[in-house]
């Protein structure tokens, strides 16, 4: 047996020792507490960060979509559609410029797609197609010859092939009917790579790990659980975001090796106190670790209800005089909220006692964005709001 192999065993040996000992303290904590708030909030390293040089890069290409049922842009509308038709036609030996070109079957768009990281030259990616002038469908279009591009400029990939939309569009003289969007399509493994990004993980002297939810705590439990598992300091936190690896000379596999052997260990990640509100959408989301201090709270709304039940008045039969005329009639209620109660939350409660009592004062999301915001201008929400 090599020395390579005997280091891996006997590191696949520890880790299955420490997960046994964290399943054992979770079943535990469940036959005596009934809930394992620890075993429940640990994640694997590989969930919680990013490896440094191992990421996705963005492409973007226009082109042109052709076989379009009359669908496609108006040429006269779109002065870029029809120079890119005629670019494209003389390059195949078609000298139409000058010509009224009336045609509604093309339709310019840009191609985007994510390449993954290590892709290698003739591996294939997804594209999305998307319209730039006024097509109303690339329903039976197929996409020509498209270079993709980074953002460095450089060519890194080639787009082709028949689109492919999850929504239709009809119309008749008069009505319409469009579902999802039409206008945008995919083409499953449309594109080719062409250019490879040159990265070698394993000539690097050391890597990063860098936090997707930065933190203090959970970078240093990172840092703690790589160099319990490994038996040495190969891991340092060297801020709330990012953690240093190095590989140490005794190490006898390679970079790769090292993260593959580190990126299963559990970890309980921290976070602080947070409540997120999208007021657009009258969404809150809050932390477990949110607290409130004392606090009174006291909710109530003016509302002004108005009603109009105009009524029609007409002249007696065989009236000698009158006319018919519509008779306003208005009703008012105005509600000033009497019937809202004072709510008293005690110091340090929980998120459960703050939703509680919230709820007993029968707010709805959007009042509560307010008795948030509120709370915390009095100093007494022990959390950060973020607005979205």
């Amino acid at each position: 047996m090599t020395d390579q192999v005997r280091y891996r065993n006997e590191l696949r040996n520890r880790m299955t020792h420490m997960l046994h000992i964290i399943l054992c303290g979770g079943l535990f904590l469940i036959g005596s507490t009934g809930f394992s708030s620890a075993h429940a909030a640990t994640t694997r390293i590989k969930d919680i960060v990013d490896i440094e040089g191992v990421r996705d890069n963005v492409l973007i290409g226009y082109g042109l979509v052709v076989g379009l049922n009359g669908t496609g842009d108006k040429l006269s509308n779109s002065p870029f559609t029809e120079q890119s038709l005629i670019a494209m036609l003389e390059r195949m030996g078609v000298n139409v410029r000058g010509q009224n070109l009336n045609t509604g079957n093309v339709a310019a768009v840009m191609v985007t797609g994510t390449m993954p990281p290590f892709q290698t030259q003739g591996s294939r990616i997804d594209v999305t197609v998307s319209t730039l002038g006024d097509a109303k469908n690339l329903q039976g279009g197929t996409l020509l010859v498209t270079p993709l591009m980074g953002a460095d400029g450089e060519v890194y990939g080639v787009a082709q092939g028949a689109v492919a939309i999850s929504g239709f569009s009809a119309s008749g003289a008069g009505t319409a009917v469009t579902q999802n969007t039409p206008t945008r399509g995919r083409i499953a493994s449309g594109a080719t790579i062409e250019r490879e990004i040159k990265f070698n993980l394993n000539d690097l002297p050391q890597v990063r790990l860098a936090l997707k939810n930065p933190d203090f705590t959970t970078a240093r439990r990172i840092a703690r659980a790589i160099n319990g598992f490994t038996s040495s300091g190969m891991a340092s936190a060297a801020n709330d975001a990012t953690i240093i690896l190095k590989k140490n000379p005794g190490y006898p596999g390679s970079l790769v090796d090292l993260i593959t052997d580190i990126e299963q260990l559990p970890v309980e990640p921290d976070q602080i106190a947070r409540v997120v509100i999208d007021e657009n959408s009258g969404t809150i989301v809050m932390g477990s670790d949110v607290r409130v201090s004392t606090v009174a709270i006291a909710q109530g709304n003016l509302t002004i209800k108005v009603t109009e039940t105009p009524q029609v008045s007409q002249p007696n039969p065989f009236a000698e005089k009158g006319e018919t005329v519509v008779v306003p009639r208005t009703d008012i209620d105005v509600n000033t909220g009497e019937k809202a109660k004072l709510a008293v939350l005690e110091g340090s409660v929980t998120l459960q006692d703050l939703v509680t009592g919230l709820n007993k004062l029968g707010v709805g999301p959007r009042d509560i964005i307010t008795i948030l915001q509120a709370i915390k201008s009095a100093g007494a929400l022990q959390a950060d709001i973020t607005t979205m």
